[in-house]
């Protein structure tokens, strides 16, 4: 296929030149003659100095070391510092210390957002208030959250600082106190090695706790408040339990009702099926009183010989015409045959009963198994003719129905599609 490519392409698959071979500049390693063998240090052990005059060996510091040297030697520095500031420092005759210092009061933890106006706000319903020193950062010029508020009454101040400790101003809760520098002996600030949060002077009597003299009602306080939080939870607690007793009872009232439901609509059922029972029942009374009355009608009209008794129970009458079957029995040939005759309709006319029987017993359980969806009065329309068509039946009730379907001639039945009288079918 490269063949049939023009020169210049074939110029770029051509074989390159073979690289020219040239000697190396030196010797590889394994090739180099050593003129000197290796040897070890035993021929400079003379030239090494005596250990015993050499100088003794320094130790590093470690960091662990190091860091516990700087903080020593910062605490060494900050106590001179404080020494030094504690000599110089005089609350009397501090310039910022103005105005009596019993009528003072301290507050901290101040929001850096909190304005003067806002404090006097929120400190004016103790009393008139004479002045308000706000502290601030001699080199940020930034506020150090806390002021000293000067009232014309000692009277206001002490109310202040019974009940404006812990007040929310701003989003935060401030810290009363009176004014100690001036007021306490031997106090010292903590900027100055005091404690600085505690209400007592000197270090015999210092306490370390959050700065009251009487701390049994900040201490009610708190048991106040985790009173009050046991009390919520208690009643949350109670309210969750109602709110499950009350599902629960829900939950039972709808059972019940479904039970009951369920209950009436069995006792529904049973009605229905006990109706239809007595229904059928009753239909089957009702055929058996027309097979014997149609029995009757028929010993009566066939022969004319046998009387048929009166409901009453009296006897058939002795004086009847001549030929009548008595109640001995026959008393003749013509008289036997007549009831071979007899007895042969009476049993065909019997067998078509029962299978009109059976077919009536079979529509029933088919209709029984509709009326689900259906009603007794629906099945009845369906049994009388739909469609509009009048047969003589739609005044009747069930039973009178049922008792005119039954009454009709024995050789043929009522259809239940139509109301028509239907031939027999051949024996």
């Amino acid at each position: 296929m490269t063949q049939f490519l023009p020169p210049n392409l074939l110029a770029l698959f051509a074989p390159r030149d073979p690289i020219p071979y040239l000697p190396p500049l030196e010797k590889l390693p394994h090739e180099k003659h050593h003129n000197q063998p290796y040897c070890g240090i035993a021929p400079y052990i003379r030239e090494f100095e005596d250990p015993r005059d050499a100088p003794p060996p320094t130790r590093a510091e470690t960091r662990e070391e190091r860091m516990e040297r700087k903080r020593r030697e910062k605490i060494e520095r900050r106590q001179q510092e404080v020494e030094t500031e504690l000599k110089m420092w005089d609350p009397h005759n501090d310039p910022n210390a103005q105005g009596d210092a019993f009528k003072t009061l301290f507050v901290a933890r101040v929001n850096y957002d909190t304005t003067e106006s806002k404090l006097r706000r929120e400190f004016e319903v103790y009393g008139p208030i004479k002045r308000i020193h706000m502290v601030y950062s001699k080199r940020s010029g930034k506020p150090r959250g806390y002021a000293f508020i000067e009232y014309e009454h000692e009277r206001d101040m002490h109310s202040a600082y019974k009940h404006a400790d812990g007040k929310k101003i701003d989003g935060r809760r401030v810290l009363v106190d009176v004014e100690r520098g001036r007021t306490v002996k031997g106090w010292r600030p903590r900027r100055l090695g005091g404690l600085g949060g505690t209400r007592r002077g000197g270090a015999d009597v210092n306490i370390r706790h959050s700065g009251r003299d009487d701390t049994s009602r900040y201490d009610e306080r708190d048991r106040d408040r985790d009173r009050e939080r046991e009390r919520r939870e208690r009643s949350r607690e109670r309210d969750k339990e109602r709110e499950r007793r009350r599902s629960r009872s829900r939950d039972r009232r709808r059972r019940s009702r479904s039970r009951d439901k369920e209950e009436r609509r069995r006792s529904r059922e049973r009605s229905k099926d006990k109706d239809r029972d007595r229904k059928r029942r009753s239909s089957r009374s009702r055929e058996r009183a027309r097979r014997e009355r149609e029995r009757k009608e028929e010993l009566r009209g066939g022969g004319g010989d046998m009387a048929e008794p009166s409901e009453a129970g009296d006897a058939p009458p002795d004086d009847g015409p001549p030929g009548e079957l008595g109640p001995d029995g026959p008393d003749g040939p013509e008289e036997k045959g007549r009831d071979r005759d007899r007895e042969r309709r009476r049993s065909h006319r019997s067998e078509r009963e029962r299978r009109r029987d059976r077919d009536r017993d079979r529509d029933r359980d088919r209709e029984h198994k509709r009326g689900e969806r259906g009603s007794e009065r629906g099945r009845d329309e369906a049994r009388g003719g739909g469609g509009g068509q009048d047969n003589g039946l739609e005044g009747l009730g069930n039973d009178s129905r049922d008792m005119y379907m039954e009454s009709e001639g024995g050789d043929g039945y009522l259809a239940p599609e139509n109301g028509y009288l239907m031939e027999a079918a051949p024996e």
